[in-house]
């Protein structure tokens, strides 16, 4: 058989996903029945916040944090990957978190079609703790969209590519803005995110050290509902981990430029980002820099196995001057208990929308007169 290019495959997916195959595709994962599995998580979160006078005089507070599903199934070299996550209304009610079709071509190669992971920076996670870094605030961290992406893998490269139509697309109107109620940040508001183009590369060495070496570039559409005119955006990332016996090193620096056409009275130097139902401002054009670490301890204390230290900071360094810049800072210890898994969290931020800021602004203008403020924060998930 002839063999088919990289380009070939990723063009040719669709037909690839539904079945017709070529006579004599490897077959390196190929079972006659299907297969299917089903799991989930459900959490529960303790929170005590150093702005807000009423919970602290009650000493915090404690409730329903998350439910969801996940769906695992495969035929032949064809499966699937789904996630679907349960949150209050409040905080976006229920959505699909990642959901995608995929396919096998061998031991190292796979392309994936649906709502998948966008290759950009260290993943899965840049961080450690249940807030993620601050990379997450602006969809560089655990972002996901609807496109197509090929993936390689081998002992010393990974290398993926993908195209983004564009974000979780909810509401299918000519001139609809995009819901906020998704699990990870895109741009909502007068603008959309259109036609994105991925790439990243990771070169790995290292036996008694692993080292992870990458860089990852991004360029894509900004469509305004109001002028019908296409801006862009783009981000260029260098990042690097190691593995050294029981620690961890994650550092990573970005920038990142958008140029949305609003209209003229309406600034381009801010964009409107949101989940988890309510949106946000956040600067257009920004680097980003951050540094995680962890290490794991083994231990036997009853139940628990493993206690997990760690440390997470990130720091938003907006190109206009007259912006107040933006930190954060996550210090804790992952607590694993069987099915059990317990983040307890010390989290500060300076201008974060989401540790003690004003929430509107502080992730654009900001605030010259703001404060660190912290949030205690224990989230207890039973994973199955």
């Amino acid at each position: 058989m002839k063999r088919i290019s990289t380009l070939q495959k990723f063009l040719f997916t669709s037909i690839l996903i539904i079945g017709v195959l070529p006579s004599g595709t490897p077959s390196v994962y190929s079972q006659e029945k299907p297969e299917i599995s089903v799991g989930g998580a459900l959490r529960f979160n303790y929170n005590l916040s150093s702005w807000k006078d009423g919970q602290k005089e009650r000493g915090g507070d404690f409730g329903y944090d998350m439910f969801r599903i996940n769906f695992n199934a495969s035929w032949k070299d064809i499966y699937l990957d789904a996630e679907y996550r349960l949150y209050s209304q409040a905080f976006g009610g229920g959505f699909l978190k990642q959901g995608w079709v995929g396919y096998r071509f061998n031991e190292q190669e796979e392309i994936q079609v649906g709502l998948s992971q966008v290759p950009f920076g260290i993943q899965q996670y840049n961080s450690h703790n249940w807030f993620f870094n601050l990379t997450y605030y602006f969809g560089l961290e655990d972002d996901h969209d609807m496109g197509v992406k090929y993936l390689h893998v081998d002992d010393t490269f990974e290398y993926d590519l993908a195209f983004y139509k564009n974000a979780e697309e909810l509401r299918f109107g000519g001139d609809t803005e995009a819901s906020p109620d998704r699990y990870s940040y895109d741009v909502v508001g007068r603008n959309k995110e259109v036609n994105q183009i991925n790439g990243k590369l990771i070169y790995k060495f290292g036996d008694s050290i692993k080292n992870r070496l990458g860089i990852s570039a991004q360029y894509g559409g900004l469509y305004n509902l109001d002028t019908k005119e296409t801006g862009s955006h783009d981000g260029l990332a260098i990042h690097y981990e190691f593995d050294f016996k029981n620690w961890n090193v994650k550092a990573q620096a970005m920038r990142i430029n958008n140029d949305p056409k609003n209209l003229p009275e309406e600034s381009n130097e801010v964009l409107q980002m949101g989940a988890y139902g309510v949106p946000y401002e956040v600067a257009s054009d920004f680097n980003i820099y951050t540094l995680a670490f962890s290490k794991n301890i083994p231990v036997k204390l009853g139940p628990i196995s493993n206690l997990q230290f760690y440390n997470d900071f990130g720091f938003m360094d907006k190109k206009i001057e007259s912006f107040e810049d933006s930190f954060m800072n996550v210090t804790g210890v992952l607590v694993s208990a069987g099915h059990v898994y317990t983040y307890i969290d010390y989290a500060a931020g300076y201008n974060h929308s989401w540790l003690g800021g004003n929430f509107v602004d502080d992730f654009s203008v900001g605030n010259p007169d703001a404060k660190w403020e912290a949030r205690f924060n224990i989230n207890i998930g039973y994973y199955f």
